[in-house]
């Protein structure tokens, strides 16, 4: 058609691919972000990662509550919807391609009174029209409308997958943290019983003479600090608890998965990949690809606009006074009309130069999305191997600093040193086991962003309709 004319595209103007709109497609390869990526990533993995990423964690109730939540998830279900009245709206557009038809039927009674009997009656007439119009696309005018809107519902897609892919990593990365939970709380726990032992054995000695009683006062202090703790973590793992049952579509405080209280060990790292090749299938990135182009047809949509409109339009009618004689009598017409537009303030003109910048701001914004989907996985990357190094660090500094208790334990024992360096080592020791469940955490949640940034997303499953829908 005529509409495919790269003539009244802007493609020139932002140095796109002129084959991009010639093609008459929505295809999503081929324009270049404005700032070019790099050859390669940081050396990462070797390993690609597996569409469905999670399940590299080797957690089967992991993987079911990320299943669940991609098939009850609400927030989901309603990306799927905005999607479908994209694609509706597409439809809308397009028919536009396709003549419009219509068909008309009447029927008039006419009743005539003189005052006379013999002249008064009554006349029947039935009529039936049909008419049809189409607009010849000269100038590519409509082909370019239902274009953007076909490219509208393609970033609509796109949206699906990034909402899932979110959507995954927050399931993720919630069930991570409940594992932390459960596990400082098990340390908590356990730090309590030593706090108290200690309490015991302080408390003995001041009965004993051999301590002072603000030595036992503060023993005292640092038990109920563990007890708070422990509180403080349960009413935490509630909160988290019930952030899951919401991304799993259930109600909160009704969720029936529960996480192991152990942080699991990291999978391989995963192969970065070649930035092109991230572009082309981040589905975010390939959004705002999606978005250029529909606002680049919007622009030759205006451009043609500008231009005069051509408008088919044939009818035929026919009336009769009864039904056996309607079609006896036909009157058909064929038309051709042409309006061009001749003064309208610029407000045409300036329609296109409206769509232009909108034009340039999509192109910025899909090079800005580019950059930071780059920075993504380069910041994940960097922050693994430092956050690495940062956990073998505080694994060294516990052993060091349970070392240091027994030494200060055995030393206050003996009478050699004060009960305040025992108490600095133990509120030290304790406060590393807490750092080092933080640092296997946070080395957990770095990993889902590479995996996160990483991902372009899988086969998704279309929700039906709402229930009570029609």
């Amino acid at each position: 058609m005529t509409g495919c004319r790269a003539k009244n595209s802007v493609v020139a103007y932002f140095v796109l691919p002129a084959a991009l709109i010639a093609g008459c497609g929505p295809k999503p390869a081929g324009i270049a972000p404005p700032v070019a990526p790099p050859a390669e990533f940081s050396a990462a993995g070797t390993q690609d990662a597996a569409e469905r990423w999670w399940q590299s964690f080797g957690d089967a109730a992991l993987n079911e509550a990320v299943e669940r939540s991609l098939a009850d998830n609400l927030s989901l279900q309603e990306a799927w919807f905005r999607l479908a009245q994209a694609e509706a709206a597409a439809r809308r557009e397009g028919a536009g391609a396709y003549p419009n038809m219509s068909l008309s039927t009447g029927a008039e009674l006419t009743r005539q009174h003189t005052g006379n009997v013999a002249t008064d009656g009554t006349d029947t007439e039935f009529s039936l029209g049909a008419a049809a119009s189409y607009e010849v696309d000269l100038w590519g005018r409509v082909r370019a409308t239902s274009d953007a809107s076909l490219l509208d519902a393609r970033a609509s897609a796109e949206d699906v997958r990034t909402a899932a892919v979110t959507l995954s990593a927050q399931v993720a990365t919630t069930w991570f943290r409940i594992s932390r939970q459960e596990a400082e709380t098990a340390v908590l726990r356990r730090q309590l019983r030593s706090n108290e032992e200690m309490l015991e054995l302080v408390t003995l000695r001041f009965q004993q003479g051999q301590s002072k009683a603000e030595d036992v006062l503060r023993q005292r202090q640092a038990v109920e600090a563990r007890r708070g703790d422990i509180a403080r973590g349960e009413a935490n793992r509630a909160v988290l608890y019930n952030r899951l049952a919401v991304l799993l579509g259930q109600n909160p405080g009704a969720i029936a998965f529960r996480p192991t209280p152990d942080l699991p060990d990291l999978p391989p790292m995963p192969a970065a990949g070649v930035p092109a090749d991230l572009i082309q299938r981040r589905p975010d990135v390939r959004k705002a690809l999606f978005e250029v182009m529909a606002a680049d047809r919007r622009t030759a949509a205006a451009i043609a606009d500008r231009y005069p409109r051509i408008t088919l339009s044939a009818g035929a009618n026919t009336s009769a006074e009864s039904v056996a004689n309607l079609f006896s009598n036909w009157l058909a017409s064929l038309a051709a009309n042409v309006a061009m537009p001749l003064v309208d303030g610029g407000r045409r003109t300036a329609e296109v130069e409206r769509t232009r910048a909108a034009t340039s701001a999509s192109l910025t914004a899909y090079g800005q999305t580019v950059l930071d989907a780059l920075s993504e996985v380069e910041n994940a990357i960097a922050t693994e191997r430092r956050q690495q190094e940062y956990v073998t660090s505080l694994r060294q500094q516990l052993t060091l600093a349970a070392e240091v208790i027994n030494r200060a334990r055995d030393n206050y024992l003996q009478g050699v040193t004060e009960y305040t360096r025992v108490l600095e080592a133990q509120q030290t020791h304790q406060a590393l086991e807490i750092s080092y469940l933080g640092a296997q955490l946070a080395l957990i949640e770095n990993r889902i962003a590479l995996y996160r940034a990483l991902s372009g997303g899988w086969e998704l499953t279309r929700p039906g309709p709402p229930t009570g829908s029609r």
